[in-house]
């Protein structure tokens, strides 16, 4: 090899971070993996670089760079016509450029050298890698192209060709006039990797922060069957795996929560001749229906993408989040990382303002899928079929489409709302949507069949992961709050949680941890089956019920493990979100009639006149109608503080009407593996019956704290049912008769020396109540997290 060609080629061995200026940033971040991380078990797949030099020589010999300056002057995202117009143009001159024998001779010098290594004709991935991208502020994640399956010298330079006229792709040039590039000092390198058989096997992406939330103590692993470019472009709906990170560096190897995917195609190698021969085939329904990856991959993942975020935040002297591209080679079963940059767009969001967004609608939604964002807006729709479709998007339009594809950039970012039918929270869509704080429903099935072209439709991604178009401009709430202005009292203010899919952005906002964590709400919503049911699914009597049952826990050995699986999931995401400060879980509270809804459930619950006083809460838990349920309940409760480590995780007994009932509740935890003090597990009892008030002394004894329960201890002082329409006028927190109560419940659990707060709306709705609480010197007050902020501020005047 001559010396001039030696000095443009760069094994990816010999690359490290600070070659960016030679190689661009993917390059340079594969040969600093492979340099300082592949000793530590990090695995990437071998392969050299054709140097920016390259590119910008080849440039100069044609003369190419006037023409360049004179095609790209004054050219805006606005003008699509003109702007494809002119990336096309040039496009044709620096593929033209860049076709000299000198290019062609260095190509294969050094891919004989990967054919000596793995073979003759051995496939490699072809990927841009420009000198501006992958940084800290700009990821240029998408904007140039790359070649998989590329075989042979001929292919080889035909692609690489390809990647060099990328560098003035429209969403290329687009990307550099929005982030301050000039177009003419952004070089362009090539990698030449190996490929990764995933097209045998699978592939995803990992990040190491909730791409939505932007919580920082999770790593997110995505991935699908076959190659990786069927989650960027949003082809599918792939599996999605949480992984705790500080429960994981303690020990504690346990996957924390999990979705399984639709994956409705897969990429693989194509047979026709080529650069890129890749083609996309139907997932089998075998393979849909499980996942791609196992929770031991998931985890082996996970300890790469802490190490690589380790690694790279000590090379910046700040916490530096990462986005990965992983790929498992289908013959050696072995996982490899082929990509890893800097996130550049959560975890670039201003902490300091509190904005939320509230939908308020009475109309049911006519889709639902996942949410990217927070955000909501409203529109009329513009179904996108192709990109002959973009000239006439007009703006603030909501963008309908089966999936998105990069070229359609320009026409996005003029976007109120993006719904497709089809990708996750990694895809083309999501990606594009967050970058421009654009709302977005991504996997949503049917939204080009269901809405019609000019609707007025409102998009909301404000309720949690499940995002709903709703019919018509419905009214949308904007609240902002500058977390620097709020004030912080000295009674700890806690909050009322009961759905997993709001833990991590609730718990980036000012709390002191859960002080109710609803245990039905998760039963109801992630299980849906009666625990009785899975407990013992001989006793269902209704074939329809047994034929949902088993289809829903077809997954599992025992139905049993379906129910402990997903209430832990459930849990867990809640108490690792605000870990390490304490999450107070109330074991399920449903009522006979809420409990009979659930699948399988009518034959497990009796018929009451008023359930609001009947089997109900701890009761329930020593009882044969109940006890098997029960102990379904405390085994996921285990797992959570045992298994995933979360010892966060306090429980609390509700509806506990006598000292022996509580008795009876007690030794019913230890008998099911969870004793009192023993690994400093805490049990609270909810204190809403006025015996509770009444016989505190004796409760005490039994309980390490007491949380109030407002709405229930109101109507049974007041004997109110709150349930009534008739009656509810009289129904208030504020009576005299109810304030004594609380006076002497806090004033009781204090003389004991136990913790008491309260859990009811109570203090948020009525600020004389708060005012009331705070005077008495109570322990904690926990509200829904939308009336956080304004109860600090009563709580802080109060104190004062």
């Amino acid at each position: 090899m001559t010396d001039w060609s030696t000095a443009r080629v760069r094994w990816f061995r010999d690359i490290r971070s600070t070659d960016l200026a030679s190689v661009g940033g993917k390059n340079a971040s594969l040969g600093e993996m492979v340099s300082a991380l592949g000793g530590q078990g990090v695995r990437v797949p071998d392969g050299f670089a054709l140097t920016a030099d390259v590119y910008r020589e080849a440039l100069a010999a044609s003369g190419a760079w006037p023409k360049l300056a004179a095609l790209l002057d004054g050219i805006g995202a606005d003008d699509v016509g003109r702007l494809a117009k002119a990336a096309a143009e040039a496009r044709a001159l620096v593929y033209a450029a860049t076709g000299t024998d000198r290019i062609r001779t260095m190509l294969v010098e050094n891919y004989r050298k990967l054919e000596a290594m793995y073979g003759a004709r051995v496939a490699v991935a072809v990927r841009s890698s420009a000198t501006a991208e992958d940084l800290p502020t700009a990821s240029f994640a998408g904007q140039h192209d790359s070649f998989l399956n590329v075989q042979g010298i001929t292919q080889l330079e035909e692609a690489c060709r390809k990647c060099f006229a990328s560098a003035f792709t429209d969403r290329a040039i687009v990307y550099r006039n929005a982030n301050g590039f000039d177009h003419l000092k952004v070089g362009l390198s090539v990698g030449i990797m190996k490929m990764v058989r995933s097209d045998r096997a699978a592939s995803g992406v990992a990040f190491t922060l909730d791409t939505e939330s932007g919580f920082r103590d999770v790593v997110l692993v995505t991935g699908v069957w076959g190659l990786g470019e069927s989650i960027v472009q949003g082809r599918v709906d792939p599996d999605e795996f949480h992984v705790h990170k500080p429960t994981f560096r303690a020990g504690k190897r346990c996957v924390l929560r999990r979705s399984l995917g639709r994956k409705q195609q897969e990429l693989i190698y194509g047979k026709e001749a080529g650069a890129g021969a890749t083609v996309y085939v139907e997932t089998p329904g075998e393979k849909r229906d499980r996942f791609c990856i196992s929770d031991a991959e998931v985890l082996e993942l996970t300890d790469c993408a802490l190490r690589i975020e380790a690694h790279y935040s000590q090379l910046a002297g700040e916490p530096r989040a990462m986005d990965i591209e992983w790929a498992k080679d289908g013959p050696n079963g072995d996982l490899f990382i082929v990509q890893a940059r800097p996130e550049t767009v959560v975890s670039r969001r201003a902490a300091s303002v509190i904005e939320t967004y509230r939908v308020r609608s009475k109309s049911p939604p006519l889709v639902e899928g996942r949410a990217v964002g927070e955000r909501a807006a409203s529109g009329a729709v513009y179904p996108v079929s192709s990109a002959a479709d973009l000239p006439g998007f007009p703006p603030g339009a909501v963008l309908v489409a089966t999936s998105t594809s990069p070229d359609w950039e320009p026409a996005m970012k003029r976007a109120a709302a993006i719904v497709t039918d089809r990708g996750g929270r990694t895809c083309h869509a999501a990606i594009v949507a967050r970058e421009h704080g654009i709302p977005a429903i991504v996997g949503a099935g049917n939204a080009t069949t269901v809405l019609g072209k000019g609707a007025r439709v409102t998009v909301s991604c404000a309720e949690g992961e499940t995002g709903r178009v709703y019919p018509g401009d419905q009214p949308i709430e904007i609240v902002t709050k500058d977390v620097a202005d709020l004030p912080r009292p000295r009674t700890p203010i806690m909050v009322n949680l009961g759905n997993p899919d709001l833990a991590f952005r609730t718990a980036m906002r000012p709390n002191e941890g859960v002080g109710l964590a609803r245990m039905e709400f998760i039963v109801n919503q992630h299980i849906g089956v009666h625990p009785m049911a899975l407990a013992r699914p001989e006793k269902v009597i209704d074939r329809t019920e047994r034929e949902q049952i088993a289809r829903l826990t077809r997954h599992f050995d025992d139905p049993k493990n379906f129910f402990v699986e997903r209430l832990s999931e459930g849990i867990g995401t809640i108490a690792a979100a605000f870990h390490p400060k304490p999450v107070i879980v109330r074991l399920s509270d449903f009522k006979t009639n809420e409990y009979a809804k659930l699948l399988g459930g009518r034959g497990f619950e009796p018929h009451e006149e008023n359930p609001m006083l009947g089997f109900r809460g701890a009761s329930r838990y020593t009882h044969p109608a109940y006890a098997d349920g029960f102990a379904l309940e405390c085994a996921a409760l285990r797992r959570v503080r045992e298994d995933m480590g979360l010892e966060n995780v306090r429980i609390m007994v509700p509806f506990c009407r006598r000292v022996e009932e509580a008795a009876q509740v007690i030794a019913a935890l230890e008998k099911n593996g969870l004793k009192r003090g023993e690994k400093g597990l805490e049990v609270y009892v909810m204190c809403e019956i006025p015996n509770n008030v009444i016989q505190i002394d004796a409760f005490a004894k039994l309980f390490d704290g007491f949380s109030i329960g407002s709405n229930d201890l109101t109507q049974l002082v007041l004997g109110v049912d709150r349930d009534s329409d008739m009656v509810s006028f009289e129904f208030d927190e504020r009576d005299p008769g109810v304030l004594e109560m609380l006076r002497l419940a806090i004033e009781g659990a204090h003389r004991n020396g136990r913790h008491v707060g309260i859990c009811g709306e109570a203090p948020a709705n009525y600020p004389e109540v708060a005012r009331f609480l705070t005077k008495l010197g109570i322990d904690s007050i926990s509200v829904n997290p939308e009336s956080v902020a304004q109860t600090m501020e009563v709580v802080f005047r109060a104190e004062a």
